[in-house]
Formats: C-alpha cells, structure tokens, sequence
C-alpha cells in the first residue's frame, strides 16, 4: 500500500493532566501517515485523484486547536478517527509528540495506528 504523510504538524492546544496545564496552550506535534493508493493520481497527473493533505491537515489543526482532553492517547485516537471518517485512505498511523513534556527528553508521546473498515472506521 502506497503511503502519503504529513511530518511535523504542530498545533496549540490545551492538554494535560495536571491543573496548571488545564490552563495553558501548549505545542503538539503530529506525524500522520495514511495508506492511500496514490496510482490513479500519478498515471494521470490529477490532483483530483490524490489525497488532500492540505484540507487533512486544516482538519487535524482545527480539531486540536478546538477540543481539549488530558491524554495525548485520547488526542491520538480521536485524530486517527477523524481521518479515516472524512478522508478516502485505508489506514492511518498518527504519531503525537508533545514536547518538552518530561524534563531531560525533547518530547514523550504515542504513536497508533488504526484502519478502515469497509463499511465505516474501525
């Protein structure tokens, strides 16, 4: 399966645990990497065939920058449904870096990966 990917995506949002987070915009990166069958575009030169990064990525933003939860796994999931419910791809991997996060460490964070079903998201 051909792969499409958007690397270093970054969003303020507010996520955390603890009550000073709750209160604050922190940085969040993702990198996003969704099984898409890229051949139909290429042989014809069609932009209309290929996937949308840039609409996916408004969407990714939009969605971050809007709704707020403590967990960067339940960030992770909710991103990796809202791809494969708006966009035709087959599958999605969504790693979420938060950085700064754990002293000593350029960033903690998860990484999934999800798939669609034919009849509707997994």
């Amino acid at each position: 399966m051909d792969k499409v990917f958007v690397q270093g995506l970054e969003v303020l949002t507010t996520i955390g645990v603890y009550e000073w987070e709750k209160g604050i915009r922190q940085k969040i990166r993702f990198d996003l990497e969704m099984g898409y069958d890229t051949k139909p575009a290429a042989l014809g030169d069609d932009i209309g065939q290929a996937l949308d990064y840039a609409a996916l990525s408004r969407k990714v933003c939009a969605y971050a920058e809007q709704n707020h939860v403590e967990l960067v796994e339940t960030m992770a999931e909710h991103i990796a449904q809202l791809i494969l419910a708006e966009f035709p791809v087959k599958s999605v991997r969504v790693r979420l870096t938060k950085p700064g996060a754990v002293p000593n460490a350029a960033g903690v964070g998860v990484e999934i990966e999800r798939f669609a079903r034919a009849n509707g998201v997994s």
